[in-house]
């Protein structure tokens, strides 16, 4: 009996030591790769692709293959939506990048974000941060997404950003 209680607390414990450091994920054909400090987590539902731990902040992929998911302008709506406050109040800036094969489109926005389920009931959090992206490859659109309190989103805003190039690294 000890000998299967240890073999469960060292499997545990692999599990949760390949959970904490993780050098990325891959999607689209593509692979990304995330800071070492970045905590992996097991995704919350069958449509994120991959799920981080980023400080306060949480970071999620969603990859629906090509022709689906929806257009940049529909999701970035979306997610601006998902603030209580209207665009206008949220600070909300969009950056577009064009790269070999592929376009970033990249949005911050802050402001009193509705956290919870598409269709569930929400939780206002006051003081969060907004950090997104939507890759455009030829196999279909990535989608990123790290929300958060504000001072955590914006301490892995650079970090961020590297994860969405470096595909193309």
């Amino acid at each position: 009996m000890k000998t299967l209680l240890l073999m469960i607390f060292l499997m545990s414990a692999g599990a949760v030591a390949a959970q904490k450091k993780s050098a990325g994920f891959e999607v689209a054909g593509r692979n990304f790769k995330v800071p070492a400090e970045w905590k992996a987590e097991q995704p919350a539902s069958r449509m994120r692709k991959a799920q981080y731990k980023v400080g306060e902040a949480e970071l999620v992929v969603f990859f629906f293959g090509k022709g689906s998911g929806g257009s940049v302008d529909a999701n970035v709506k979306r997610w601006l939506g998902q603030f209580k406050e209207p665009k206008e109040k949220l600070g909300t800036k969009e950056k577009e990048q064009k790269l070999p094969g592929a376009k970033i489109t990249t949005v911050t926005a802050a402001g009193t974000y509705m956290s919870g389920p598409p269709f569930g009931a929400k939780v206002p959090k006051a003081g969060y941060a907004m950090r997104a992206a939507i890759i455009e490859f030829e196999g279909g659109p990535v989608f990123i997404k790290m929300t958060g309190p504000r001072d955590a989103v914006g301490q892995a805003s650079d970090a961020f950003d590297k994860l969405a190039r470096s595909p193309f690294e």
